[in-house]
């Protein structure tokens, strides 16, 4: 069978399961997820084994550190994507929750109720986890879901999805629900998103290069989010204790994903105390730091000159960004001009200030003394997520249960018919 027939009848396959998955309950949707769970723990050493090809793939094509370590599969690892099928499994279920009721004058009854969206096609990079988290969340919304992973992580994404396929075999989920392209022909992706009767809902999660392709190419509706250019602003009312916590993690803590501080803005006023100690720390944990003139000047030029392009760049590395601002108003300029609309934070102890910087910078996501690593699903009590858009329309932020369904209207009458 040629790849686009398999492809097709793929997508013919989940569009029949979506609509059988529609109408399981959610008691028994539950507890396919806990089999998926235990699956995963059950087979770990199976799932380890065939990570461990995809990372010495990686070692031959000299991946960057970055990349390896979003590959990786560890036992830690493995028991978070079970912890994480648990915890969806325990969230409310979305699906025939009535949003709003209205009762009109000739009795009609409206109701507008959460469906799901029917057949959901992921495409990603790297990240192995990304197909047991979301099988997991497509499966609790109601969804059928086929997923594109990247070739690094081939042998992981196969391994993963014949243990959780296996695993609904005795489920009341069927099988048909979940569906991979393993293929590493390029054209794979192009076929996927010219199945516009099959496939209702397109996700791409990755790095800007693959959501522009997919959103030119895509015949299917896509919601993504392009980089994670992230900031933080130190004011000069900043508890700089707290600072210098918040700006190490955001920057440190796991630099490779999107919601890691990028650039890093300063006042003024704070930057002479605020700067050489902060830049001191970010040298050990060996962060290239790239300034303005001003930084580099607090720094006594232990600080790379930054350029223009710098603002613009989203580094998924351990490479900083730092700029000394005049203002709140200056801070907010460079965050809406050239961020990414994804999540920024502001470290103030000025109530005034923080909620002026809440209304006037234009992100899915925005802090006030909090690092802007909490940018996640399951950090937000989601279970888990899809993926973070930085669209406004129909998602924004981490996409979970609720942004995986659409709503219809369910109309009740008693014989009435329209004048």
């Amino acid at each position: 069978m040629n790849l686009d027939q398999s492809i097709k009848n793929m997508a013919k396959a989940a569009k029949g399961a979506a609509y059988r998955l529609a109408v399981v309950p959610t008691a028994q949707k539950d507890a396919a997820l806990q089999s998926l769970a235990g699956a995963l723990l059950e087979k770990k050493d199976f799932l380890l084994k065939e990570n461990r090809k995809d990372l010495a793939a990686a070692q031959e094509e000299n991946y960057s550190q970055a990349l390896v370590d979003r590959l990786a599969l560890s036992e830690k690892t493995i028991k978070e994507m079970a912890e994480c099928l648990k915890a969806t499994a325990s969230l409310k279920d979305p699906v025939g929750e009535v949003m709003s009721t209205v009762h009109r004058p000739n009795g009609l009854v409206i109701k507008k109720v959460r469906t799901p969206f029917g057949v959901i096609g992921i495409i990603y990079e790297s990240r192995p986890n990304v197909t047991s988290d979301c099988i997991g969340l497509c499966l609790k919304s109601g969804n059928a879901v086929i997923l594109k992973g990247g070739k690094e992580a081939l042998s992981s994404n196969r391994a993963i999805f014949k243990v959780l396929q296996d695993a609904l075999k005795g489920t009341a989920v069927p099988p048909e629900a979940i569906g991979l392209i393993d293929s590493v022909d390029r054209r794979a992706v192009n076929i996927l998103l010219e199945q516009e009767n099959l496939v209702d809902l397109i996700v791409p999660r990755g790095g800007e290069e693959l959501i522009r392709f997919v959103a030119e190419h895509s015949k299917i509706p896509v919601i993504k989010h392009y980089k994670g250019i992230c900031h933080t602003y130190v004011s000069e009312h900043a508890d700089l204790n707290m600072a210098h916590q918040i700006c190490y993690n955001a920057k440190v803590q796991k630099p490779g994903v999107c919601n890691a501080m990028e650039t890093m803005l300063v006042h003024r006023q704070s930057a002479g105390r605020f700067l050489p100690v902060m830049i001191a720390e970010f040298h050990k944990a060996g962060v290239e730091v790239r300034g303005c003139p001003v930084s580099q000047q607090i720094s006594k030029n232990t600080i790379k000159a930054a350029t223009p392009k710098d603002w613009d760049t989203e580094y998924l590395d351990l490479i900083l960004s730092v700029k000394v601002v005049d203002s709140l108003k200056e801070a907010i300029d460079h965050i809406n001009t050239h961020g990414s609309h994804h999540s920024d934070a502001i470290v103030t102890q000025d109530a005034l200030e923080a909620e002026e910087f809440l209304k006037s910078v234009d992100s899915a996501c925005l802090y006030v003394n909090a690092s802007t690593r909490f940018t996640d699903g399951y950090q937000f009590g989601m279970g888990a997520e899809i993926g973070i858009s930085t669209d406004k329309l129909h998602a924004r932020g981490p996409m979970a249960l609720e942004e995986l369904t659409t709503y219809k209207y369910v109309v009740y009458g008693q014989g009435q018919i329209r004048q």
